[in-house]
């Protein structure tokens, strides 16, 4: 086993503080990995806190990770020493059901292994994340990073890349659609940026009309405030897909109404339960779907694309010693658009 350093929780509230875990040493499918940069998702919040519930503590967070390869098992074919390499949301799933024949191991039917916060296929061992100095990772969960991106900037695309980019490739949202990124945040900037790479005609609809600017520098070609309840009558019918990044409560019914007929709505944020009414639905032959993140094969077409295309994500570096300011400064939504954390500061 190999002593780590890391940052963890030891409690829903406590501070991320220092602390030691203990990674395994690489078996011979296994890669071990110097982690560089992680960066900060909102999900690390609600998980540190259990917000959503079961947390498993002692928990270190982080499933954006990039790093170097520093050795290899036996039977590794993938990946040598030196590689620059990122891990997200998974590391590992079951391999056999159905889903994981389809490369949507996202959605393992006996249940994907999440990068922390979750056990291994052994369902016994403790998973730990990103906020530590290396990771030992099965070479299958393993994703190259393509040069071109710089690191630090594409640590967010482990979670935020492809969480907003699977949905817009699923649906096939293509060059000339109106396309409505609902949300300015960490999510919603990614979905600015991939959509407009694919060609869409891009609009952001924030309730904050100060984000106007930024959304437009972010290569938006409009913003609606929706602030304005007059924003949502003068846009009825406007857009052939729309990407909801927002987890705050928020009227369903009001954003479907701007989709043309047969439009499609993917939440992609997790909000508490909202009332849907039936008839934004039936009048248009409308869809309201859900998307999560992606599988290990998308995810790399998802790295691919961006560096095909320059695209990264907007970042704020930090130490680690700054983990807590972060979270804090997360909830006032006081980051343009990701914190992502220089892991040199904990060595």
């Amino acid at each position: 086993m190999l002593s780590t350093p890391a940052y963890a929780a030891a409690t829903p509230t406590s501070a991320l503080a220092p602390y030691s875990i203990e990674r395994r040493d690489p078996g011979p499918r296994d890669v071990l990995i110097d982690i560089r940069y992680c960066g900060v998702c909102h999900s690390d919040i609600h998980q540190a806190r259990d917000e959503w519930g079961g947390s498993i503590f002692p928990m270190v967070p982080g499933h954006e990770i990039i790093g170097t390869v520093a050795q290899v098992g036996s039977e590794v074919t993938r990946w040598r020493p030196g590689d620059t390499v990122g891990v997200g949301c998974m590391v590992d799933s079951c391999r056999r059901c159905e889903a994981c024949e389809a490369g949507e191991e996202q959605f393992c039917e006996g249940g994907a292994s999440f990068t922390y916060n979750s056990r291994e296929q052994d369902g016994v061992t403790p998973t730990y994340g990103g906020y530590a100095t290396r990771i030992t990772v099965d070479q299958d969960f393993v994703l190259r990073i393509p040069a071109g991106i710089p690191l630090d900037r594409a640590a967010p695309l482990l979670c935020a890349g492809i969480t907003t980019y699977s949905p817009l490739r699923y649906f096939g949202v293509k060059a000339g659609d109106a396309v409505g990124v609902v949300g300015l945040g960490g999510l919603g900037h990614m979905g600015v940026k991939l959509a407009k790479a694919m060609g869409a005609r891009v609009t952001v609809l924030s309730h904050s009309p100060g984000k106007r600017g930024d959304a437009l520098a972010l290569g938006a070609d409009d913003f609606i405030a929706t602030h304005d309840a007059a924003a949502f009558s003068d846009n009825a019918n406007r857009f052939d897909f729309l990407l909801d990044t927002v987890s705050a409560q928020h009227d369903y019914n009001a954003y479907l109404n701007l989709l043309k007929r047969d439009g499609t709505m993917v939440l992609v944020g997790l909000p508490d339960p909202t009332p849907l009414a039936a008839a934004p639905l039936v009048f248009r032959r409308r869809k309201l779907t859900g998307s999560l993140i992606g599988g290990i094969r998308e995810t790399q077409e998802m790295l691919d694309f961006c560096a095909e295309h320059g695209v990264a994500a907007d970042v704020e570096l930090i130490p680690i010693q700054q983990i807590n300011e972060a979270f804090e400064r997360m909830l006032k939504s006081d980051v343009r658009y990701r914190f992502v954390i220089d892991i040199a500061s904990l060595a």
